[in-house]
């Protein structure tokens, strides 16, 4: 796991070491990424300069050292993350003819890449990862990404410029680049409490998506993403050759795919753990850990003396079954709330999910002992766990019928309910409504069935109820809301089952761009590796053969994963109800936060800033801390916005300090080379 950037300046217009400084201020912005070894290569004939930052995992050696050269001498790459298939494909190669100097899955990627071309090299690998690479020969600039999205890459324009990296502090650090806010980027964060690729909240600054590939001749020529893989093409072609066997066979192939992906993911030359938090998804992982394990396996739980967040002692229970090596670390609200200063730093543009501060919590935790943690996300998007997916097949099934008009005359009926105030009405005593409504807010409920009702397709009925603010870009001064995903025909794939239409709008977006988001920044904020074996393609492909009668019964999601769990961890061990990883925000904003929220909040502020209309926000904000409302995701929305943009005012200026040329070597082309062209390759 490591940190990347480069530029591609495509008027060859600076000099080397004018290159070497500039990327390595880039590069060095990303050291928490990174802490042991950076290295910078640089070629002013071309105009490309990659910078590195690595956390040794696998080879420690020098040989791992980046930017890497191919043996052949054709291309150079700066590379972040893990191919887990990288023995097997040193093996097929070396069966070719080919010779290796180390042991590291970046040799074998250059490699493979010399010998077949990126994109089949591409469809062989096996891993989560970013990289850069740049063919001296055809004077191109590849970057790519890996399928599922785990490894961030970022890049754009600046200028005649092409900048790319692991995150945006790394831009902030090139001369040329700007910062731009993109408003219709912060409506589409208002909406989601994050911001969906390819959009980042930069005017032309963009998330490569997962599973694409970019290729860069030159200023001007087409830069559009092209997809080696794709969550589309899995679902359809899954859900066109189903699974024939019985449920115990689909267990089964579960049970050996499982094995050998969490196997493969287990390589490392540093120590190794896991998240463990009790549910079924991460039990599953680290059971299967154990199973491959010659000693305890290390797990790590983080605690709260709050039982509605507390998972400390189902995880507990797990670990001692399991016969786990296991940490856990009781939280106080004063600690957990200490961590919120620093998350427009750690997460670099605006994100709202408020598990960021467990997750960070825990992976600091689990740094004190490990360098590679595994964890259990992927689960839910692949296999029905959310209790959304219930919620929103059952007013689909209840309003789908429906003709448009009747449902146009029902949404309108509903606008002056969903506005009253009833907890007002109800005196405070929840007794009168219905028990699966005991805990909700009224209003909110009767406003996403307003928005529900005003919408046809399957995937916009969706969208409303994944959204938090429903009209963001009536709260954004001088915005338009941009397509996502969710709102692009072209992204949606031929699915049947309202169910698995959620399931793959989640595996499309809500996963890269919000739970992979979340881990990747938190863990290597404290230079953690996370890894995820259930989003090793081969799982992902399988799940999407599974007919959905196999993967939900009734109110119950995953059946496989429990099933399967249920063969290493007794059932009355894991089998609870579904728990969050979350925390109170919505207290802590009513009390100890309040003063810090106001002073973001401000009606002046706002107004002087000229991001948000203060109005609608100052409204929700009375609202929530009356206790009227619980507005904790639109309040929390819009907070990390402005602590944010505190911090992003200063950034364009704040560069980092000139770095000696002497204090990292710098890896360059000769002069003999710069001066007779690209090297040709020896293939």
């Amino acid at each position: 796991m490591c940190g990347i950037t480069g530029f591609f300046d495509t008027r060859q217009s600076k000099g080397h070491d004018e290159l070497a400084i500039t990327v390595r201020r880039m590069a060095t912005s990303l050291s928490h990424r990174g802490p042991e070894d950076e290295g910078v290569w640089v070629d002013p004939a071309s105009g490309i300069a990659f910078g590195h930052r690595r956390l040794s995992i696998i080879d420690l050696s020098p040989a791992g050292h980046q930017p890497m050269h191919s043996s052949c001498g054709r291309y150079v790459m700066t590379f972040n993350g893990e191919i887990y298939n990288f023995k097997a494909l040193r093996q097929e190669l070396e069966a070719l003819g080919q010779t290796f100097r180390g042991h590291s899955d970046t040799e074998v990627m250059l490699a493979a890449i010399a010998r077949w071309g990126v994109e089949e090299s591409l469809k062989k690998f096996n891993g989560m990862f970013a990289f850069g690479l740049w063919d001296r020969e055809e004077r191109t600039l590849y970057l790519s990404r890996d399928r599922a999205g785990e490894k961030p890459l970022y890049y754009g324009w600046a200028g005649h410029t092409l900048l790319f990296g692991s995150e945006l502090k790394a831009f902030h650090q090139h001369p040329d680049f700007r910062g731009e806010i993109d408003r219709g980027a912060l409506t589409v964060y208002l909406r989601h409490d994050y911001i969906p690729a390819p959009h980042s909240i930069y005017k032309g600054v963009y998330k490569l998506p997962p599973g694409t590939l970019l290729t860069i001749r030159g200023f001007g020529s087409d830069a559009s993403p092209k997809s080696y893989w794709s969550a589309k093409r899995a679902a359809e072609d899954g859900l066109a050759n189903p699974f024939a066997g019985t449920e115990v066979e689909a267990v089964d192939q579960l049970d050996t795919l499982l094995n050998d992906a969490v196997s493969m993911r287990m390589e490392a030359d540093v120590p190794l753990g896991a998240f463990l938090s009790g549910g079924i998804d991460s039990s599953l992982v680290v059971a299967i850990m154990q199973a491959n394990s010659g000693r305890p396996v290390k797990t790590f739980t983080i605690g709260f003396e709050n039982s509605d967040f507390n998972e400390a002692e189902s995880a507990k229970t797990v670990a001692q079954h399991l016969g786990t090596d296991h940490t856990e670390l009781y939280v106080t609200p004063e600690e957990a709330m200490g961590v919120i200063p620093g998350l427009p730093a750690l997460y670099d543009e605006p994100f709202a999910d408020s598990s960021q501060i467990p997750t960070f919590l825990v992976s600091q935790l689990a740094r004190r002992k490990v360098t590679v943690s595994l964890s259990g996300d992927g689960g839910d998007e692949l296999f029905g766990g959310y209790n959304t997916y219930l919620w929103g097949r059952s007013v689909q099934q209840n309003i789908g019928w429906m003709p448009r008009p009747l449902k146009t005359a029902l949404g309108k009926s509903l606008n002056p309910l969903a506005r009253f105030d009833w907890n007002a009405l109800l005196g405070g005593s929840p007794s009168v409504l219905p028990q699966s409504l005991r805990r909700k807010d009224l209003n909110k409920v009767l406003q996403k069935l307003a928005g529900i009702l005003k919408v046809n397709q399957r995937e916009a009925l969706y969208w409303v109820l994944c959204s938090y603010w429903m009209d963001p870009a009536s709260v954004v001064v001088g915005a338009k809301e941009p397509l996502t995903p969710l709102t692009d025909p072209s992204k949606w794939a031929n699915i049947k089952e309202f169910m698995q239409v959620m399931m793959y709008l989640d595996t499309l977006m809500y996963l890269p761009d919000d739970i992979l988001v979340k881990v990747d920044r938190a863990a290597m904020g404290v230079s953690l590796e996370s890894r995820v074996p259930l989003l090793d393609h081969r799982v992902i492909e399988f799940a999407w053969r599974l007919p959905l009668a196999m993967k939900v019964k009734g109110n119950t999601g995953k059946r496989p994963l429990r099933q399967l769990l249920h063969r290493y961890v007794p059932k009355e061990l894991v089998d609870r109800p579904k728990q969050g990883f979350g925390v109170p925000i919505h207290e802590w904003l009513r009390g100890p936060m309040r003063p810090w929220a106001e002073e973001l909040l401000s009606e002046s502020r706002l107004k002087n800033e000229g991001y948000f209309f203060p109005e609608p926000i100052r409204q929700k904000w009375a609202e929530h801390v009356s206790g009227r409302r619980n507005w904790q995701a639109q309040m929390w929305g819009v907070l990390m916005f402005q602590s944010w943009f505190e911090q992003h005012k200063n950034l364009i200026s704040a560069r980092i300090d000139d770095i000696a040329l002497s204090d990292v070597p710098v890896v360059g082309v000769s002069s003999r080379t710069a001066e007779t062209g690209p090297v040709q390759p020896s293939i």
